[in-house]
C-alpha cells in the first residue's frame, strides 16, 4: 500500500538538492569554523555565505542572523534572552493562547522568575483583536511575542499591524514565523519585528538547524554559555552541515513561494471539494481567508481523533490532530481550546491535515476519498 504523507507542518521530507549540499559539504569540508587555519577558514567562508543568503531571504543584514538549533531554541532564545535583557525596563510580557508549545512553556517558566505575562484570546478563526492588545500594553511591557502562521489551524496574525502599534512602545516584538516562512512574503522592516524565529526542517531542510532574526540594537541575553560563536550570542560550535543544508532550503523555499502557496491552497481546496462529493459531514475550523495555505483543520462530527488517526493510518494516510501525543494518549488541542471553549465537540474530533512538497493534487483527491470512508465507517 502506497502512503500519502498529509503532516508536513510537523515536519517535511528533505529536498533533493538539500540532501546533496549537505552531503558534499561533509564530504569535503570539516574544519571548525572558529578556528584560524585555512580549514577553519574555509568553513567560515561557506558559513558567511549561508547567513547572507539568509538574510537577504527576509531582508536584513546578515549580523542579525544567528544560527540555532531550530525553532525551539530560536523561540527560547528570542523570549528570554530579552526578557532577561531588559528586566530593568519592566515585567510584562504579552503572547497569545494559541502560541506554539515552545513560546507558551517558555513564557510559563519566565512567570516562574518573576515575570507578568498576559494570553490574549482569539477569535472563532483564532485570530487576535489589535485593540485587546493595544488595551493590554502596560508601561512595564518589555516582549510581545505573536506566532505569524498557527501549527494548527493556519490563522494568519496581523503582524504588520502589531508591528505598527508597537512602533512608538518600548517593547519588543517577537515572531515564531516557523509556518509562515517559504510560503508568505517576509520583510522584517516592512513587518516591524525585531526578533523571527524560522525552522529548516519546515521548509524540506534538515533538522538541528534554524535562525533568529535579531534586529540590530535589541538587547539580548545568551541563554548558552560557552565560546564566543554567532557574535556572542550563541554559545557552541556551529552545525556547519545543517546550516548549509537550511540555506539551500531557504534559496529553494524563495524561488517558487508563490508558486508552491498556491499549488498547496489548490490542493486544499480539491481536499474539500473531494469531502463534499463524498458527502461526508464536516466543518473547516478556522477561516479560509487569513490563513496559511497549506494547513486545513477539519472537524468530523461524530468521530474520535484517536481512532480517526489509528484509522486513516491504516488507510494509508498520515495526519495528525496537530496536539501533542504523550504516552498513547492525545491531549486536548489547546488552539481548539482556546478558539471554541473546552466544551466544545470539535476538541475531541478534529484533523490536521497540512500539503507540501511531493503531494500532488491526484494523491489528494486519492487521500480525501480514504479518508471519506473512514468517516462513514466511523460514524455508520
Amino acid at each position: 500500500m502506497s502512503r500519502i504523507y498529509l503532516d508536513h507542518a510537523a515536519t517535511s521530507p528533505m529536498h533533493p538538492e538539500v540532501i546533496q549540499s549537505m552531503a558534499q559539504f561533509m564530504a569535503d569540508t570539516f574544519g571548525n569554523p572558529s578556528s584560524i587555519h585555512a580549514h577553519g577558514r574555509e568553513s567560515r567562508r561557506f558559513l558567511d555565505k549561508a547567513r547572507e543568503s539568509v538574510a537577504k531571504a527576509i531582508h536584513s543584514k546578515p549580523r542579525e542572523i544567528v544560527f540555532t538549533s531550530g525553532g525551539t531554541e530560536a523561540d527560547n532564545l528570542a523570549i528570554i534572552g530579552t526578557a532577561f535583557a531588559n528586566r530593568e525596563k519592566g515585567n510584562h510580557i504579552i503572547t497569545t493562547q494559541i502560541e506554539h508549545h515552545a513560546v507558551l512553556h517558555t513564557c510559563a517558566y519566565l512567570e516562574k522568575q518573576g515575570f507578568t505575562v498576559t494570553y490574549l484570546p482569539v477569535d472563532l478563526e483564532g485570530r487576535i483583536s489589535i485593540s485587546e492588545l493595544k488595551s493590554a500594553l502596560t508601561e512595564d511591557t518589555i516582549l510581545v511575542t505573536v506566532m505569524y502562521g498557527n501549527n494548527e489551524v493556519g490563522s494568519i496574525q496581523p503582524i504588520a499591524e502589531i508591528g505598527k502599534l508597537l512602533k512608538s512602545h518600548q517593547a519588543n516584538f517577537h515572531t515564531d514565523a516557523v509556518q509562515a516562512f517559504g510560503l508568505l512574503p517576509i520583510n522584517v522592516d516592512d513587518l516591524g519585528v525585531d526578533l523571527l524565529s524560522v525552522s529548516g526542517h519546515k521548509i524540506n531542510g534538515p533538522k538541528g538547524a534554524g535562525f533568529l532574526y535579531i534586529k540590530n540594537g535589541v538587547k539580548l541575553s545568551p541563554i548558552a554559555f560557552g565560546g564566543e560563536q554567532e557574535l556572542k550570542r550563541r554559545a557552541g560550535t556551529e552545525n556547519s552541515a545543517g546550516i548549509i543544508g537550511l540555506q539551500k532550503a531557504v534559496e529553494l523555499a524563495e524561488e517558487n513561494r508563490a508558486e508552491k502557496a498556491d499549488l498547496y491552497q489548490s490542493l486544499k481546496e480539491e481536499m474539500i471539494k473531494t469531502f463534499k462529493s463524498n458527502k461526508i459531514a464536516f466543518e473547516i475550523n478556522g477561516s479560509l481567508e487569513n490563513n496559511l495555505p497549506h494547513v486545513l483543520n477539519v472537524y468530523f462530527p461524530g468521530t474520535n481523533v484517536e481512532s480517526l488517526l489509528v484509522n486513516l493510518d491504516l488507510a494509508g494516510v498520515s495526519a495528525s490532530s496537530g496536539s501533542a501525543c504523550t504516552a498513547g494518549s492525545i491531549d486536548p488541542s489547546h488552539v481548539l481550546v482556546a478558539m471554541f471553549g473546552k466544551e466544545s465537540d470539535k476538541i475531541a474530533s478534529s484533523i490536521r491535515f497540512s500539503f507540501g512538497f511531493g503531494n500532488t493534487v491526484e494523491e489528494i483527491k486519492t487521500a480525501a476519498g480514504n479518508i471519506s470512508k473512514v468517516i462513514k465507517s466511523l460514524t455508520a
